[in-house]
């Protein structure tokens, strides 16, 4: 259950991210309450799935699917730029995640 609730956070995190961009600067007011909503939301799960996973694991998978998330909505949704660069750097964060999980973070 604790790995369910990281994944939602993170997903939260690039939620958060994505109503950021949206938000203008805080001046487009329904982005910047998606901002406000998913940022709480994603806090209150990450701190619900810290009761059962160590700290360093759970917050490096929380990041890593927000930083992942967030660079594939910006290549995917924005327009950003692409490279195989930016591509093998999110399959060795990826790798990193799985690597975390696997080695049990969790108590």
């Amino acid at each position: 259950m604790a790995w369910i609730l990281i994944i939602a956070a993170g997903l939260f995190e690039v939620v958060m991210a994505y109503s950021l961009k949206l938000s203008d600067g805080f001046t487009a007011p329904l982005p910047s309450v998606g901002f406000a909503v998913s940022a709480v939301a994603g806090f209150g799960l990450l701190a619900l799935a810290l009761k059962r996973l160590d700290i360093g694991t759970a917050y490096a998978v929380w990041t890593g699917i927000g930083a992942v998330g967030t660079a594939t909505l910006g290549m995917v949704v924005l327009g950003e730029s692409t490279s195989a660069l930016k591509i093998a750097s999110i399959v060795l964060i990826l790798c990193g995640v799985v690597g975390l999980h696997l080695a049990g973070g969790g108590h």
